[in-house]
């Protein structure tokens, strides 16, 4: 099973990206966009585990995707987006709301991950082992959900955006406008 300490620094990078990407006004660009996928073909490789084929494992890791899923939609609408008309350019505006989602997800992670090894091991090894679930598919269950929040919430920000240069000849008259 994956160490605490790569969780916590895992995490930590995470939240740092986020925050520095997102946090107060922040010019959209295909960088900004980019960046998620990059680290997430970057993470993958040295956090992931024996994915789960069948049974409980299965369905925790994918769980885990849904449940990263949704809170990627909830963080992207806690990421409001809009034209700035003398720039012509999008920019995102990520607030209180936003920090605090991301977190309280990352702290809840940090924490189980901490809980795992040290104050509920015995009860969550018993949970694991009756549903014949490895430590590999809980972790990658939580690595999916880390994923899937993040390329979630890029996703909606990229068609949100997209959205806004689409409709801008209408609206305005203008033309080549970027991202």
């Amino acid at each position: 099973m994956v160490s605490i300490g790569n969780v916590v620094i895992l995490n930590l990078i995470m939240l740092a990206v986020v925050f520095e990407s997102d946090l107060g006004r922040r010019r959209v660009t295909l960088f900004r966009v980019a960046r998620p996928l990059v680290g997430a073909a970057a993470i993958i490789p040295f956090f992931l585990g024996g994915v789960a084929t069948e049974g409980w494992g299965l369905v925790l890791e994918l769980a885990g995707i849904a449940l990263g899923a949704g809170l990627g939609l909830l963080a992207g609408a806690l990421l409001p987006v809009s034209l700035d008309p003398a720039t012509r350019r999008v920019h995102s505006r990520g607030g209180v709301a936003y920090a605090l989602l991301w977190a309280v997800i990352i702290g809840g992670r940090v924490f189980f991950s901490y809980g795992a090894q040290h104050l509920f091991a015995h009860p969550l090894g018993v949970f694991l082992a009756t549903r014949h679930i490895s430590g590999d598919a809980l972790a990658d269950a939580f690595l999916f959900l880390s994923l899937a929040m993040y390329l979630v919430r890029t996703g909606s920000l990229l068609i949100r955006c997209q959205a806004i240069v689409r409709d801008l000849p209408a609206k305005h008259g203008v033309t080549g406008s970027r991202v």
